[in-house]
């Protein structure tokens, strides 16, 4: 039944999708991105030139800001019963509204606070709104990220993995044409005088647009309406509870003995997959027990088919995965919160009669990301594929994320000499300060890293992932970024506490406003150093993972 279900949605959907409905996925990603990038990349001085949040705080709550974002982006998955497509606009209204009250804030004197010398100085009625806005911002856009990916990604045919691979890669080219325009052009709106308000109107009217360019391509989708009962949450919990309450049975001699459904699909997907040998004690949810061996219906709650036991198999085998990029995120974390303020106090002056923002430096690493994507894409995957691998991505999703790792530790060993390079000349003579062209270096290797990392960590969940379990899948490389950005709070926190106990109560490396006094450098070396161990654990599991048959 389920099968002759799926036949009968592809022949409804013939004709539709391919590039020509991704291009209105496109749209909306780079004209969302363009104001949630350049928020991620200015946010920071906002919080500390506007809210008069000290350093530690500012940062620590742009993390928290875009963790929860992340984290969210599992929420479609849970809704099984609508499309990505209905889901991406009812969240992106949360959105609006949270841009909508954080451009109205920014622009009442009203609804700010005044300077008090505290960590924070909003509170009451401030601080409600506040972070109402931020709340609803970071629900809306989770919400979006989760569903827009894997909406984009169905609009191919899983077989074509060549034209599959192109649409992740021109998805993240998209998302960084948006960024690199929020970076430069709506951050110098928002940091000249400080008219956040600006940024944020324009930041509001930009995500209207990409919304309502999505509304319009409706036609020209192929929209996958989920079956009843395949709520993936419910799926995995099913082969976990069925597995716990077989614990006693013997396993069978061969695997062929395992219960699968032969004459039709099963209800979860429309594709079977092979038994492997990991995480065996799972097998037991489908050893058929005697009293039902010879009943047409077994129930859902008594056996589960290999398949669906296959299934759970391939989410835990990510796990490890998605760990091993958490460290990569924390980094990526640092580059939008003190980087920025490293080049607030840097020479803004890369030529005569023009000075660029600090938070603008991050359009470095989007443009060698940009670049990087159509040399990739046009010509390193036809050559590699052709004349090496054969795969037909050039090289596989876990390779691709490898590099990224390796990266991301050159990228911090670079950004804690540039911050001694920096500091050494403050103290030396603070009225020349060194160029922030320095801070190009971190920013283009790290933009090199991510163009690796993320778009093979997007690919590869979204490949591997069970049917019907895309959304949840790709939601992971969100999870990790959401991760990624808590941690970086923690390693703040715990950092100050542990480092102002052993130097006797001076303060921590982090601690106060003044970033002279601190020890940047000392948190960046110990980030590279934590990168490069996690790079070395990440070789273990890449090994270790069995792609799914």
């Amino acid at each position: 039944m389920e099968q002759k279900k799926e036949a009968l949605m592809r022949s409804v959907e013939a004709g539709k999708g391919g590039f020509r409905a991704a291009l209105f996925i496109y749209a909306l990603a780079g004209l969302e991105q363009m104001g949630f990038i350049a928020n991620m990349v200015s946010l920071v001085l906002y919080f500390s030139n506007k809210m008069y949040f000290d350093l530690a705080t500012a940062a620590n709550t742009l993390t928290n800001l875009m963790g929860s974002t992340f984290l969210l982006s599992i929420l479609p998955a849970l809704l099984s019963r609508a499309t990505y497509f209905h889901t991406a606009l009812i969240f992106g209204s949360l959105e609006l509204l949270g841009l909508l009250m954080m451009t109205i804030q920014a622009h009442s004197k009203n609804l700010l606070p005044k300077p008090c010398g505290k960590a924070t100085c909003i509170e009451g009625g401030v601080a409600v709104y506040f972070y109402a806005s931020l709340s609803l911002l970071a629900l809306g856009a989770g919400g979006v990220r989760g569903s827009l990916l894997p909406m984009g990604a169905d609009q191919f045919d899983p077989k074509e993995a060549r034209r599959l691979a192109t649409f992740f890669n021109w998805f993240m080219f998209s998302i960084m044409s948006g960024g690199a325009v929020g970076v430069t052009f709506i951050v110098w709106i928002s940091t000249t005088d400080n008219t956040w308000w600006k940024g944020f109107l324009i930041i509001t009217v930009a995500a209207f647009i990409g919304f309502a360019i999505l509304a319009i391509g409706k036609p020209f989708y192929s929209l996958h309406v989920p079956a009843p009962n395949t709520n993936p949450i419910f799926r995995i919990v099913k082969v976990i509870v069925v597995a716990i309450k077989n614990h006693g049975l013997h396993y069978p001699e061969s695997p062929n003995e395992l219960y699968e459904i032969n004459n039709e699909d099963s209800n979860s997907t429309s594709t079977k997959i092979a038994h492997t040998q990991q995480f065996r004690w799972l097998d037991r949810a489908a050893i058929v027990l005697p009293e039902i061996k010879h009943t047409i219906n077994k129930g859902p709650w008594k056996v589960c088919t290999v398949t669906q036991v296959e299934e759970v198999k391939i989410l835990i085998r990510m796990m490890p995965i998605v760990g091993c990029t958490i460290i990569l995120n924390t980094c990526l974390a640092q580059l939008q919160t003190f980087s920025v303020q490293q080049g607030y106090r840097m020479d803004l002056q890369i030529a005569p009669g023009f000075r660029v923002p600090a938070a603008s430096m991050p359009l470095i690493p989007m443009i060698s990301m940009l670049l990087l994507l159509i040399v990739y894409d046009r010509l390193f995957v036809p050559f590699v594929r052709h004349f090496f691998t054969g795969h037909p991505s050039g090289i596989t999703q876990l390779q691709r994320i490898g590099v990224g790792l390796a990266l991301a530790s050159v990228s911090m060993c670079i950004a804690a000499m540039v911050e001694v390079r920096r500091r050494r000349q403050s103290l030396r003579d603070p009225s020349k300060p060194i160029s922030v062209l320095w801070l190009g270096l971190q920013y283009g290797v790290f933009g090199t890293a991510d163009m690796f990392s993320l778009v093979g960590l997007l690919e590869f969940f979204y490949r591997e992932a069970p049917a019907g379990m895309e959304s949840l899948a790709t939601s992971f490389a969100w999870m990790s970024l959401s991760l990624g950005y808590f941690l970086s709070s923690v390693f703040v926190e715990v950092i100050n506490v542990v480092t102002k106990r052993v130097e006797g109560g001076h303060g921590g490396w982090l601690h106060g406003k003044d970033l002279d006094k601190d020890k940047l450098d000392l948190f960046y070396w110990f980030l590279a150093i934590l990168s490069a161990v996690n790079f070395l654990n990440y070789l273990y599991w890449a090994t270790w993972y069995k792609y799914k048959n």
